[in-house]
């Protein structure tokens, strides 16, 4: 009897006739631009800031603070997203999360007041930005891939960063050619255009299609309804999976590894690599293209990351990140100049190669050692890293406004990047039961 004559479709092993194009890679496209339409924001503030500043007179402190909220909120509701997209469809919230990233870039062309800046900047855009982050990406890859799932995590996560490479040159000209409302109405309507692809074509399982999993060889059942319930009911399911993750030390080891992921990338590097560069001497604008060189090789390495985590021990390449960005770190305060020097060229590949490429392996472990529970935890995961990522931008400011520069603060960075190597390589990978 052969494939065709079954009753119901399958997806056949490699040997046999298969699919020419499996419907997943049409659901991974459609996410990828998602994650590059969302992402106009996350380049916005360091543009938007001083246009903001020269027209209101409002401090940098003032601006900063819907920044920092923003952040918190990108970090925090990732667990919750990823509920809510159990509850009712990765579809659904997806459209709603994009609509409310455009109603607040939209809606900032109307404030008046630093309060205002903080809804529009911060409360929707965190909230609607938080639901497309890294969360997302994990849905999707284990919910349409059963293999080649590192790499189209890989992929996905690095959507991100060329949305930031694609909207970067866009808003600044943008900025200064009709001014930071124009700008944000691009945000606006980059986010808005995304929402009827994502309607049209991302579904919100395979067997809604009729297909397995990417990868699967069994049969595929009838699609099941969507299930449903409330937003109190998602609420309820991302606190008592942290609760259950909380227990076993894997979570805690993944958690504490990410934390510190966080505060080597955004929280140090991300804010305060410009001003430590001209501390030595490098000319802002110089020192703002090196790290947008750091842009360019983070899309190259969480890719290859990607690949990687198909096939060796994810827990491995973590141990191996850190390592190597603790070693980097080690060796900057030497490296920075006034000139830019082949020395530092090769730390900022290093850096952009190893910037996101501890994801992908991140959430193959959480998909590993928690199951169908995997996204919510790394949901959780992703909360430390940007709870990471704003306790040590507040430390490495005191730490230069003490000390008059940032070497202890690379120096201690370094050292918990040690930590999150030893910690990673500690990790065992045996599956546990996360109840709702």
């Amino acid at each position: 009897m052969t494939a065709e004559s079954l009753d119901g479709p399958i997806e056949e092993p490699l040997t046999g006739r298969q699919r020419r194009f499996h419907p997943a890679w049409t659901v991974a496209l459609v996410a990828l631009i998602a994650l590059i339409g969302a992402a106009g924001f996350r380049a916005a503030p360091g543009v938007l800031m001083v246009p903001l500043e020269e027209e209101f007179g409002w401090s940098t402190a003032e601006l900063s603070l819907a920044v920092s909220i923003n952040l918190l909120l990108y970090g925090l509701i990732a667990p919750f997203a990823a509920a809510l997209m159990q509850r009712f469809g990765i579809r659904a919230v997806t459209v709603v999360a994009l609509f409310v990233i455009g109603a607040g870039a939209a809606l900032s062309v109307f404030v008046a007041t630093p309060g205002q800046l903080i809804l529009t900047w911060g409360v929707l855009i965190g909230l609607g930005t938080g639901s497309m982050a890294l969360v997302f990406a994990a849905t999707i890859t284990d919910t349409w891939f059963a293999t080649r799932r590192g790499l189209v995590s890989g992929v996905l996560t690095a959507g991100s960063a060329t949305g930031q490479l694609i909207f970067l040159p866009v808003i600044a000209a943008a900025a200064e050619d009709v001014g930071w409302r124009g700008a944000s109405l691009i945000i606006a309507g980059g986010a808005l255009a995304v929402a009827p692809l994502v309607w049209i074509f991302l579904r919100n399982r395979p067997s809604d299609l009729g297909v397995a999993r990417y990868g699967e060889t069994t049969p595929v059942m009838a699609a099941d309804p969507v299930p449903r319930g409330t937003a109190w009911g998602a609420t309820k399911l991302a606190i008592s999976t942290l609760r259950e993750a909380a227990r076993t030390k894997t979570f805690w080891a993944l958690a504490i590894g990410f934390a510190i992921c966080g505060a080597t990338t955004n929280g140090l590097i991300g804010t305060h690599f410009i001003p430590s560069a001209h501390d030595h001497g490098m000319a802002t604008t110089t020192a703002a293209g090196l790290l947008a060189v750091v842009g360019v090789f983070d899309i190259v390495g969480t890719v290859f990351s990607g690949w990687l985590t198909d096939r060796v021990n994810p827990r491995i390449l973590l141990a191996a990140y850190y390592a190597l960005r603790g070693v980097s770190l080690l060796f900057l305060p030497s490296l920075l100049s006034a000139e830019v020097q082949p020395s530092i060229i090769v730390f900022i590949v290093i850096y952009g190669l190893d910037w996101v490429a501890t994801v992908p392996p991140t959430i193959a472990l959480c998909r590993e050692v928690f199951g169908d529970k995997g996204p919510l935890v790394f949901g959780w995961v992703f909360a430390a890293h940007q709870i990471g990522a704003g306790i040590a931008s507040v430390l490495a400011g005191i730490v230069r406004d003490h000390t008059g520069q940032y070497t202890f603060a690379w120096f201690a960075a370094a050292g918990l990047c040690a930590v999150a190597a030893l910690v990673s390589a500690t990790i065992r990978r045996h599956p546990v039961s996360v109840r709702e």
